[in-house]
């Protein structure tokens, strides 16, 4: 099997093969595993921790567990002075994680699979196979091509050209606080929502709590990926002029700071099945007002390992596979998108 996209979902999917005996091989575009920032901690639900229960080893699983932090299982939104406006009781179970641990337990049991500087240029499919092209001149033969490369992804430009990616209107300033910033706001995410679409969120994990600020696009200065972290601070604190003394506090201690176009997919019908699939954002990139993402790129890693382990004829094995994925990944970008529509001024999904 020739996995695309060395991310959570495609390492999820290689540990899970491999458990069963399947041969995987994983080729990633990055030149290594730490080149890319995409984030800090993660919000892991039900979904993506019964995922990781049936795809990683249990001794590995067991020691990434222990890394976790457990927040008080609900969703509050403060206004500006810091006042409640809406709780949501959550239930279940639900941890915050770092993302970079999650990623090194993944990868941990299947290094030797990855393989990492290649870019996929194109594949082509034939009835006994694909093979895979990357700009490297190399090339990669397998029964299966499983795109597993995020929300730009390569394999979906290919295979589902009429699939859109679309922005959601807003930017997104993403960075660390000290946990003892936020030591009483733990909870799976606090928002706290201003004027004209402006939040500040904050989420505690393990040694650290993530600090986002999110706006409509066209309220932001152009060019924050070439400022200086100071200017960045200074941006956002006049952006929230008049709130709280704590969230400036907050913002005065804010580090790592980066923007992100957030962006959301638009839902398809079903397509034919073929010996090329999709996973996680390749398939179904959403908003994350849900705080579903990195979940649902675990849970279809651990669909798609159970359906190819069955051990039955391939084609039927994947159709079942997609049509559950596809109709599970399309209400969570849905569910996604009108609660950043709520929360956050997200742009409304189109109609299609």
């Amino acid at each position: 099997m020739i996995v695309v996209g060395a991310g959570l979902g495609g390492l999820a999917l290689a540990n899970g093969l491999r458990r069963a005996g399947i041969d995987v091989a994983v080729h990633e575009s990055d030149p290594s595993p730490r080149i890319r920032r995409q984030g800090y901690r993660l919000h892991l639900s039900e979904t993506g921790i019964g995922a990781l229960a049936e795809v990683m080893a249990a001794g590995r699983r067991a020691a990434f567990l222990a890394t976790a932090h457990t927040p008080r299982a609900r969703f509050v939104r403060l206004d500006p002075g810091l006042q409640v406006l809406e709780v949501l009781e959550a239930g279940g179970r639900h941890l915050s994680v770092d993302r970079q641990t999650l990623r090194d337990a993944l990868l941990a049991d299947v290094a030797e699979t990855v393989t990492y500087g290649r870019r996929l240029t194109g594949y082509e499919a034939a009835a006994g196979g694909v093979t895979a092209r990357f700009a490297d001149g190399s090339t990669a033969t397998g029964d299966l091509l499983v795109g597993a490369d995020g929300v730009n992804s390569a394999v979906r430009r290919q295979y589902l050209p009429h699939a859109r990616v679309i922005g959601t209107g807003l930017i997104q300033l993403y960075g660390k606080i000290p946990a003892a910033l936020a030591a009483d706001l733990d909870n799976v995410f606090t928002a706290i929502t201003g004027p004209a679409h402006r939040v500040v969120g904050v989420a505690p994990t393990r040694g650290y709590a993530t600090c986002s600020f999110s706006a409509p696009a066209g309220d932001l200065p152009p060019g924050l990926g070439e400022m200086t972290q100071e200017r960045l601070r200074a941006v956002v604190g006049k952006m929230t002029y008049g709130w709280h003394p704590r969230v400036h506090d907050m913002i005065d201690d804010w580090r790592e700071i980066f923007p992100l176009a957030l962006r959301t997919s638009v839902p398809i019908p079903p397509w034919p099945t073929s010996r090329v699939t999709l996973l996680g954002d390749a398939a179904h990139a959403m908003s994350p007002a849900g705080g579903a993402g990195a979940n649902l790129a675990l849970r279809d890693a651990a669909a798609l390992t159970a359906a190819l382990a069955h051990g039955g004829p391939l084609i039927p094995a994947l159709r079942s596979y997609e049509q559950e994925m596809i109709e599970a990944g399309s209400a969570a970008v849905r569910a996604s998108a009108a609660n950043g529509a709520r929360v956050l001024g997200q742009a409304p999904l189109p109609a299609r």
